[in-house]
């Protein structure tokens, strides 16, 4: 079984070709530090070839959700050193992810600052949670040149300081409608400067934080996750070939670990510009390994490494209600069962109290 073979990511081994993806769980307090059970979530799961943290904040700035962990103080870090010596003394490797979420926020989790995007556009037809219950979306506030050029310093010090937490990597969120991909955006990024007007400029942001990254931490360390056919939280293109082609073939040019791409989670009925399958679309041109994500169960996952073009699949729910999630899939066992109701915030209960398989 390919799921269950040995990779080589970047100048790591891999024990197999299954990555926990990233799930926000909000079970950080109220500074963004990680608690003891954050240690044992991700140490339970450490089975995975590729354990890619939850979406972690770069800056106070970059604060979208409550109880979202950070990594901008040595507080936040050295909570996040715990993480990685638990996960790596169990024989895994954890990449962490970068976030800044852009408008995907709201200043009562702000201390009443308004969150900052692009362009002065806010998400329509959705509510964001907040510690205050569902919110309609606020607008943002359109961010300087001088202040773009600071968050991608941000991103740099981010990366160092996942290093100094003991993380092997990084990997950049540009997907879902964060900050880097309302950059990419036709329908967030209404610039008309550098950063805006023309495929080049919307591309800009994202190649600068990923050269910053490369630039902090070296070669072989730093991934990017994009979602080129979702467009959940107001996030449309045109055309996402035209869009994200010439992205991929830039990130070529860059020694980077990974490119992880996400199918379309969402119904494309009303989008038949967009190419029904991502990984195949834009993998295919990615001279750098590829990890699928969205929907993917044993087969599926088996079928898309048969393929080719991925050489990592990665799982999100069934990592999370399955911490030996390898092992089931080896001896055919049944999975555990998901609770929604207690994915985000909260103790124990629905975060490590899933069982694992029997001996």
């Amino acid at each position: 079984m390919k799921l269950l073979e040995k990779v080589t990511l970047g100048k790591q081994t891999l024990k197999n070709a299954m990555a926990m993806a990233p799930m926000t769980r909000s079970r950080a307090n109220s500074a963004g530090v990680v608690s003891d059970l954050t240690v044992l979530y991700y140490t339970q799961r450490a089975s995975a070839g590729l354990l890619l943290s939850e979406a972690i904040n770069i800056s106070e700035q970059a604060l979208g959700s409550p109880l979202t962990p950070s990594l901008y103080n040595q507080e936040q870090i050295d909570a996040w050193k715990k993480v990685t010596k638990s996960v790596h003394d169990n024989g895994g490797v954890i990449y962490a992810q970068l976030w800044h979420t852009g408008r995907v926020g709201h200043s009562v989790d702000r201390d009443g600052k308004l969150p900052v995007a692009p362009s002065a556009i806010g998400i329509k037809g959705q509510q964001h949670f907040t510690s205050q219950g569902m919110k309609d979306y606020e607008t943002p506030q359109e961010l300087t040149i001088l202040e773009i050029k600071q968050i991608v310093k941000d991103y740099g010090q981010a990366a160092k300081n996942a290093i100094e937490a003991g993380f092997d990597g990084v990997e950049l969120h540009a997907a879902f409608g964060y900050l880097p991909n309302q950059f990419l955006s036709e329908s967030a990024n209404l610039r008309t400067d550098e950063y805006g007007g023309s495929v080049e400029n919307r591309n800009r942001f994202v190649l600068e934080v990923m050269h910053e990254l490369v630039t902090a931490i070296g070669s072989d360390k730093v991934g990017i996750k994009l979602s080129p056919t979702v467009y959940y939280n107001n996030i449309e293109n045109s055309d996402p070939e035209a869009q994200f082609k010439p992205l991929i073939e830039a990130l070529n040019e860059l020694p980077l670990s990974y490119i992880h791409l996400m199918n379309g989670m969402l119904p494309l009925d009303n989008h038949p510009n967009y190419p029904k399958n991502a990984v195949e679309t834009f993998g295919s041109i990615s001279k750098h390994l590829v990890i699928a994500n969205a929907g993917f169960n044993k087969e599926t996952g088996e079928a898309e490494l048969e393929k080719g073009i991925a050489k990592i699949i990665a799982y999100g729910s069934l990592f999370l209600a399955n911490p030996d999630l390898p092992r089931r899939f080896e001896l055919n066992a049944e999975f555990n069962q998901l609770d929604h109701a207690t994915m985000y915030g909260g103790g124990e209960h629905g975060y490590t109290d899933y069982p694992h398989l029997k001996d």
